[in-house]
């Protein structure tokens, strides 16, 4: 396929995002250890389904603010919010 300048500039444009995205969900898990060594500390739950619910609400209505699917938004937010509750569950097993 011959060099198409346009579509490379689209895909660098992408590889840029998609490597802020990497680097957001970093030091979105950063602080979530620190939640989650702060709970098994104080013996509260690795899970919160009613901030759950709320962020999940929060995500729906700022991704229809933004065009983007909901659902997706959902969707999204629950695969990070599930990987957080394991990530949680096993600092508070290991204490």
């Amino acid at each position: 396929m011959a060099h198409d300048p346009v579509l490379a500039a689209f895909r660098q444009s992408i590889d840029n995002i998609d490597a802020a995205l990497i680097f957001m969900l970093s030091e979105r898990f950063k602080i979530t250890k620190a939640v989650g060594e702060y709970k098994a500390k104080t013996a509260l739950p690795p899970a919160d389904p009613s901030r759950e619910e709320e962020q999940i609400a929060r995500m729906k209505r700022l991704a229809v603010d933004a065009d983007l699917d909901p659902d997706f938004s959902e969707k999204f937010l629950r695969f990070v919010i599930d990987e957080v509750i394991r990530h949680h569950e096993k600092i508070r097993d290991a204490g």
